[in-house]
C-alpha cells in the first residue's frame, strides 16, 4: 500500500490487491505490533503525503541503550547509548503501531485518484508471458498492468509462483509482542536488553506506554503465552523492571515465530519483489520494515524516472536498476542483524566480555558512534530522493 500511494501520488495508475480486507486489517486484534520507523523512513511517509495523517499516534525515539545481561549476572555495567542531541535536534526515529500505520495508508488511498484497491480477494495466477502482466483473481476478475510487484510477504505466494528461490533458516526463538502502560514518562528512550535467549525490547509508545517484543526459547513461550493476564505480568515486570513505575498491560498477547530469509534475486519477467517478498530479518535492531521502506523509495523512483522518460516500467534495464540499487543494502543488513543475534544470544563467556567491551569501546567513540546512529536513522548511503525529504 505504500508503494501503491507512492507511485499514484507520482501519477502512475496503480492497482493494489489485498487478500484481507481494510476493516480487519484495521482492528487492535489483527497485528499488536509496533515499528520502529527510522528517520529516513519517516522522510518517505512526509513525501507521499502520510505522514500528516499519523503524526499525532506516532512517538518519537529520543534515546537508544543497549545492554547486555543474563539473570545470573544481571544487567552489565558496559553498554551503548545513543542521544539524538549528539546529532541535532531531530529524533534518531519514531515507534509507530502498525495498525495506526494501515488505518493512515487507507486513508490516503481514498484520495487518490488514480490507485484502485482490490480486497479481500487473492491472485490465483500471475500470466507474465506476452509482454505485460496479468493477475487472475480469486473473484474471477482479470487485472493488466506492465509490470506486476510482489509486497506480498515473508512467506510470498507470488515469489514462489515464479520460481525465485530464497535462503532461509528458522531462528531457536519466537517473539512475544504486547503494550504496556507504565506510571512513569519514557521520555522517548527505547531499550534493548541481549540476554542469552534473545533480545528484549522496549519501545517508546504514545501515552506513556511501552512496545514490547520479548525474543526467547519457543517452548518457553508456548508456556508464557498460556499464562493468564496476571500471571503474565509478573513475568514481564521481572524482564521489565521498575525504571518507569508499574506496568499494566493495555491489550491482547501475540506470537510470532523468527526467521531468516533471502531471495535470490528480486526480478523475474515482469515481476519485482519489494519488502519482506524478497528479505525477512530477525526484530533485533527494529530494521526490517525501514528496509522494505527504502525499496518502496528506489522502486518507486526508479518507475517514476522511466515513465517520464517513456521506458518500459516492467523491461529489464527499468527493473535492474532497482535490483542493483538494493540489494547490497539488503544482503549487508541482513547479514549484520544475522550476526548480532548469533553474538548476543549466547551465554559464552568470553563471547560476553568482548561483546561488553565493544558496546562500551563503541559508547567512548564519537566519530564511529555517529557513523553507527547516521546508519540505525536510515541516512547514510545511496539514497533515494523520498529519504533524502526531495519530491519523486
Amino acid at each position: 500500500m505504500t508503494l501503491g500511494c507512492a507511485l499514484a501520488k507520482a501519477g502512475l495508475d496503480v492497482v493494489v490487491i489485498d487478500r484481507d480486507a481494510p476493516a480487519e486489517q484495521q482492528e487492535g486484534a489483527y497485528d499488536g505490533r509496533a515499528s520502529a520507523i527510522s528517520y529516513g523512513s519517516a522522510q518517505v511517509f512526509k513525501g507521499i503525503g502520510l505522514w500528516d495523517l499519523i503524526e499525532a499516534d506516532v512517538s518519537p525515539i529520543r534515546d537508544v541503550r543497549v545492554v547486555d545481561g543474563n539473570q545470573i549476572e544481571g544487567i552489565s555495567p558496559l553498554f551503548l547509548h545513543y542521544d539524538h542531541r549528539d546529532l541535532g535536534d531531530e529524533p534518531l526515529g519514531y515507534i509507530i503501531e502498525n495498525r495506526v500505520t494501515r488505518v493512515g495508508l487507507f486513508k490516503l488511498a481514498q484520495t487518490l485518484e488514480n490507485l484502485i484497491l482490490i480486497s479481500p480477494v487473492a491472485v490465483e495466477s500471475l500470466d507474465r508471458q506476452r509482454g505485460y502482466a496479468e493477475a487472475h483473481l480469486s473473484d474471477g476478475r482479470v487485472i493488466r498492468a506492465d509490470l506486476a510487484v510482489a509486497a506480498d510477504g515473508k512467506f510470498s505466494p507470488i515469489r514462489e509462483a515464479a520460481g525465485i528461490s530464497q535462503t532461509t533458516w528458522k531462528y531457536d526463538q519466537t517473539a512475544i509482542v504486547c503494550t504496556v502502560e507504565h506510571e512513569r514518562d519514557h521520555e522517548g528512550v527505547a531499550v534493548e536488553l541481549f540476554q542469552p535467549t534473545g533480545p528484549f525490547a522496549m519501545l517508546p509508545m504514545t501515552d506513556n506506554r511501552s512496545n514490547i517484543v520479548w525474543s526467547e526459547d519457543p517452548r518457553v513461550v508456548k508456556q508464557l503465552m498460556a499464562l493468564d493476564d496476571v500471571a503474565f505480568l509478573a513475568e514481564l515486570s521481572e524482564k521489565f523492571g521498575d525504571w518507569l513505575g508499574k506496568i499494566r498491560l493495555t491489550g491482547p498477547r501475540f506470537s510470532y515465530p523468527l526467521s531468516f530469509s533471502l531471495a535470490s534475486t528480486y526480478l523475474s519477467e515482469r515481476l519485482v519483489l519489494a519488502g519482506d517478498s524478497g528479505h525477512g530479518i530477525h526484530p533485533i535492531a527494529g530494521q526490517g520494515f525501514n528496509m522494505g521502506i527504502r525499496d518502496v523509495a528506489a522502486l518507486a523512483e526508479v518507475l517514476v524516472d522511466a515513465k517520464r522518460l517513456g521506458l518500459d516500467l516492467g523491461g529489464p534495464m527499468v527493473l535492474e536498476k532497482y535490483e542493483q540499487w538494493r540489494r547490497f543494502d539488503n544482503v549487508m543488513l541482513a547479514t549484520v542483524c544475522d550476526g548480532l543475534l548469533r553474538l548476543f544470544s549466547n551465554d559464552n563467556q568470553p563471547l560476553r566480555l568482548a561483546r561488553d567491551m565493544g558496546l562500551a569501546a563503541v559508547n567512548k567513540l564519537p566519530p564511529l558512534k555517529k557513523l553507527f546512529m547516521r546508519h540505525a536513522m536510515g541516512v547514510v548511503g545511496d539514497l533515494p530522493r523520498l529519504v533524502r525529504g526531495e519530491a519523486l
